[in-house]
C-alpha cells in the first residue's frame, strides 16, 4: 500500500514531509519519485495532469486537496469507480467564514467609494445604509455557506439562501431551484456566492443576474462577493455592470484565469476589491492530518467521509 502526493502549484515535498509519520508504515510519494503504480491505494491531488491516474488499478480512494473538486472531475483518465473525498475542515471553513465576513462588513460601510475618494485626496460625505436595512443572499448553503451564515447573525442584517435543492437553515430564509433564484436575487443586496462549480451554475454571475438584484438600499448599487470558482463569473459583464451602475461593488477572489492577467481590467477599477486566492487556503498541517485520518480509519473499516456526489458535481 502507498500513498501518491499529486499536487499541481503546490509544495508536494511539505506535504509527503508531513504525512509520512502521520500514515507510517504507509509509503508516501511525489509523482516524480520512482513507485510501482499498483502499491498506489491512495492519490492526494490538486488539478491532477492528463493522465495522473494510469495504471493505478488499486486506488481504494482519490482524496481532494480543495473544497472544490471541478478540476479533479474534469481531469481525463479519472476512474469512474474509485470514491472522492473531499477536504472538509474546521481551518478551511474557518478562513472561509472570515472571508465573507469581512467583505460583507466592508460594503455595507462602502469602503470602495471611501478608499477611492482618499486616493484622490476627496472628502465625499455618503451615508452607509443601517445592518437592519441590507439583506445579505449566499448561493450555495453548504458546509461554506452555512458557516458564513451563522457568523452573519451577530449582526442585524436579513440572512437569505439559496441552493440546487431546499436546505433548511436556522434565521435564514431559504430559496431553492430555478423557480427560487429571481425571487432570492430581487431581494439580495450583497450576494455572496459560495456555489460548487458545476455545468449548471458556470457563468451564474452574469450580467442577466446582476440586473436581478436588489437596488434601492445600497447607495451606489448591489454588491456581489465571489469566493467559489473563477468559472463562476463572466468577467467581460462584470467589468461593464462595474463600470456602468449595474453593480456598485464587488469583491473578487477568484478569477477565470489565475493568476489574473494584468492585462485584465478588473484591476483598475476602484469598486472592485481583489485578492488572489486566499480566501480558504488549505493549511498544510491541518489538511495531513485530516487526510491521514480519513486514511487509517478507512484502513480500519471505517467508511470514507464527505463524498462527492459525481453526478452533482460535488
Amino acid at each position: 500500500m502507498a500513498l501518491l502526493v499529486h499536487l499541481n502549484g503546490i509544495d508536494e515535498a511539505r506535504w509527503v514531509e508531513l504525512l509520512r509519520p502521520l500514515v507510517s508504515p504507509m509509503k508516501v510519494v511525489q509523482r516524480d519519485e520512482d513507485f510501482d503504480p499498483h502499491e498506489i491505494t491512495y492519490v492526494l491531488a490538486w488539478k491532477p495532469d492528463s493522465g495522473a491516474f494510469d495504471g493505478l488499478t488499486n486506488l481504494k480512494a482519490i482524496l481532494s486537496y480543495g473544497a472544490g473538486v471541478d478540476a479533479l472531475l474534469d481531469c481525463p483518465g479519472l476512474p469512474d469507480d474509485v470514491p472522492i473525498v473531499r477536504f472538509v475542515d474546521p481551518d478551511l471553513t474557518s478562513r472561509m467564514r472570515d472571508y465573507v465576513v469581512a467583505e460583507v462588513l466592508a460594503h455595507s460601510r462602502l469602503e470602495t467609494r471611501f478608499r477611492a475618494a482618499q486616493l484622490q485626496s476627496r472628502w465625499q460625505e455618503a451615508v452607509p445604509p443601517r445592518a437592519e436595512d441590507l439583506n445579505v443572499g449566499v448561493m450555495g448553503l453548504g458546509v461554506l455557506g452555512q458557516a458564513a451564515l451563522s457568523a452573519l447573525s451577530v449582526f442585524d442584517y436579513e440572512r437569505l439562501g439559496w441552493s440546487r435543492a431546499q436546505t433548511v437553515v436556522a434565521g435564514v430564509q431559504s430559496f431553492s431551484g430555478p423557480d427560487g433564484l429571481d425571487r432570492f436575487l430581487s431581494r439580495t443586496d450583497i450576494l455572496v456566492c459560495l456555489l460548487p462549480l458545476t455545468p449548471e451554475t458556470r457563468g451564474i454571475l452574469n450580467r442577466q443576474t446582476f440586473g436581478k438584484l436588489r437596488r434601492d438600499v445600497l447607495p451606489f448599487g448591489p454588491v456581489i462577493i465571489n469566493a467559489a470558482r473563477g468559472g463562476h463569473q463572466v468577467e467581460t459583464d462584470l467589468v461593464l455592470a462595474l463600470t456602468d451602475g449595474t453593480l456598485g461593488a464587488a469583491s473578487l477572489d477568484v478569477f477565470e484565469t489565475e493568476p489574473l492577467p494584468a492585462t485584465s481590467p478588473l484591476w483598475g477599477l476602484p469598486n472592485c476589491r481583489i485578492t488572489p486566492h486566499i480566501a480558504a487556503v488549505s493549511d498544510p498541517q491541518a489538511g495531513a492530518t485530516y487526510f491521514a485520518r480519513v486514511i487509517r480509519d478507512h484502513e480500519a473499516g471505517a467508511p470514507l467521509p464527505n463524498l462527492v456526489d459525481r453526478e452533482r458535481g460535488y
